[in-house]
């Protein structure tokens, strides 16, 4: 009798960490961005802020990633030495063939995040809720969830992020005394 709850124990654990170790590495493909793209370079090189390459359109609506059209402005011609650079200008600026950049932070159709209002009216950094990553020296691994199609960002990378679910914001708005509605972030 002992020696079956011992065994079904250890089975029990087992089962559990595989599940624990495996089910993620089945559940999330992963993929690499089209680009080798440094933050850091840009940030401390080229004392960039944010705001340079990533801004917000006149409704206070995030523009997005930025076009091929903003690299131009500065790379019409490599700036650097490395390989990288030089096949970026290649592949991309010379011929205006936008890179097909794969988002991290895709939300739900019906979610609105304003990213004008946070950082105009709140004033919070990009950094509070992006962390470190631009200082970053390389993008990390892009990992898409097979069921939901959702970035792994966006639901958080175990030890990594919290990501950017709906409890972080009502976190922080707790936190700033601040209670909306659902209607105010979704459609």
């Amino acid at each position: 009798m002992i020696r079956g709850l011992i065994l079904f124990a250890a089975g029990a654990a087992l089962a559990s960490t595989a599940g624990w170790v495996g089910l993620p590495r089945l559940l999330y493909r992963q993929q690499s961005q089209p680009v080798a793209f440094s933050h850091k370079v840009h940030s401390e090189k080229g004392a960039m802020a944010c705001a340079d390459c990533h801004s917000l359109r006149s409704d206070g609506s995030f523009a997005g990633i930025p076009g091929v059209a903003k690299c131009a402005e500065c790379h019409s011609a490599p700036m650097g030495e490395t390989k990288a650079e030089a096949a970026f200008v290649a592949d991309y600026v010379t011929p205006n063939r936008e890179p097909q950049w794969l988002s991290y932070a895709r939300q739900p159709d019906n979610a609105w995040f304003p990213h004008g209002v946070h950082l105009k009216r709140a004033k919070l950094t990009c950094e509070q809720c992006h962390g470190g990553q631009g200082k970053s020296d390389k993008l990390p691994l892009f990992e898409v969830n097979r069921i939901s199609g959702y970035s792994r960002d966006v639901m958080g990378r175990p030890g990594k992020s919290t990501g950017m679910r709906m409890d972080n914001c009502i976190h922080c708005h707790e936190q700033h005394g601040l209670h909306q509605t659902c209607l105010d972030c979704h459609k």
